[in-house]
């Protein structure tokens, strides 16, 4: 197998990100746990430090020269966000804290004042816990019904178990566009395709394809898509809940607050235009100029290019991965379907918690637990797995660094007799 055509983005990208520039336990970081919080380039660090340092002040309020630079800034970044992913109008962006608060302004929203005992709400069971909770708190609230897809035999998500799934109560159908878990590319087209076909809505959890997929919600079709910043060279505290125009204007406000009004009097109040009817209070304004500054960052490389280097990556870890004794990579193999630049497994007999703890001393991040999946972790019949999961700054030395320390943590169980 042969490695070339995007193999130098990494030696491109790598120096714009001074975090990976260190040693941990006096051993280089391989950083591979992207899927969880990316690593932040300067261009985003020097965004929010500006605004801190030049421009700090409140949007939308004042006359002075600060606010509006703030203002400007602020609602820049969300033209940012609305082109990222081709939304048809900068109205249908909504800054969030992350995906959580925006699937819960979605589920407190429209599922309360829409949802009705009997109806039903398609999930997958490979859904992250946010895109879990709040439907199950909704579906206690409302009466609605829950419905899971399940895995097929490669442990991807059932197209055919879906079709079945879907009837004439179905009201919603809220999945995963890439498994955080399994590394599955759900074919979410199809999946908004059969939806819409029987008048259910449809939210896509974005969370771990917006940083990596070139992404056109209109083309899509979906009707809400949520991400968070912070997975995609964004700062921590800041995500996006796209929707369409005509669903949000019908949406009742999910806080109450500044900002969020038009007029207030003692007894009632009416509502701001939006996007700003879902954003009240003081918002994240730093937090959302530089989320704006990484969207510029990632546009600016391409993300036709990123997706493509990270197919590389992908094969490469795949293949080094399943070759170590005794490791169980859980979603399909690159053969069997698209998957994300990442790998959760387990190592027969280990604890896998133990071999991140090891790895760690060797300067090697990777997660460990259930990365809130308990569900899917429980379906598989584990409590718990490792996951590596890479971005365009990983190279294929790395991998290779990374298999050879596993190798070195298994010897060592294995040694003193824990395997």
């Amino acid at each position: 197998m042969v490695f070339l055509q995007h193999s130098s983005l990494a030696a491109e990208r790598r120096g714009d990100f001074p975090i990976l520039n260190q040693r941990v336990h006096d051993r280089p970081l391989i950083y591979l746990d992207s899927a969880a919080t990316s690593q932040k380039p300067q261009a985003v660090l020097d965004a929010l430090d500006h605004y801190y340092q030049r421009d700090n002040a409140n949007v939308h309020r004042g006359a002075h020269a600060l606010s509006a630079r703030a203002t400007t800034a602020y609602e820049g970044a969300r033209d940012k966000v609305a082109a990222f992913i081709g939304a048809a109008s900068r109205n249908e962006i909504v800054f969030t804290r992350n995906a959580s608060e925006a699937i819960n302004l979605v589920a407190y929203t429209w599922g309360m004042s829409t949802l009705q005992p009997g109806d039903e709400i398609i999930l997958s069971v490979m859904e992250h816990h946010s895109n879990l909770v709040p439907w199950q708190m909704v579906a206690q609230k409302t009466g609605a019904v829950l419905k899971h897809v399940p895995l097929t035999a490669t442990e991807q998500f059932d197209l055919d178990a879906f079709g079945e799934l879907l009837s004439d109560r179905t009201r919603l159908v809220a999945v995963v566009h890439v498994s955080n878990t399994l590394g599955c590319v759900n074919p979410v087209a199809e999946i908004i395709a059969r939806a819409h076909g029987i008048g259910a809505k449809v939210l896509i959890d974005a969370c771990q394809s917006a940083p990596h997929l070139p992404l056109d919600v209109q083309a899509m079709d979906c009707d809400w898509l949520v991400a968070s910043g912070h997975k995609m060279c964004g700062p921590t505290g800041s995500g996006f809940l796209y929707g369409k125009l005509a669903l949000l204007e019908a949406m009742p406000p999910f806080l109450g607050g500044g900002e969020m009004i038009q007029d207030v009097f003692l007894d009632h109040s009416t509502y701001a235009d939006l996007p700003h009817k879902f954003e009240a209070g003081t918002p994240a304004i730093g937090e959302a100029i530089a989320l704006g500054a990484a969207i510029d960052y990632l546009t600016a490389i391409g993300m036709e290019r990123i997706h493509a280097y990270e197919q590389e990556l992908t094969q490469y870890l795949f293949k080094k991965l399943s070759q170590v004794e005794g490791v169980r990579i859980y979603g399909p193999t690159p053969e069997q379907g698209e998957r994300a630049a990442l790998a959760a497994f387990n190592v027969a007999g280990l604890n896998a918690s133990d071999l991140a703890t090891l790895l760690d001393h060797d300067g090697v991040a990777i997660r460990s637990g259930h990365h809130c999946t308990q569900p899917l972790h429980r379906l598989l019949g584990i409590t718990g797995s490792g996951r590596a999961s890479l971005y365009f700054y990983n190279t294929h030395a790395e991998i290779d660094q990374f298999v050879t320390a596993l190798e070195g943590a298994i010897a060592f169980f294995r040694d003193i007799g824990t395997a």
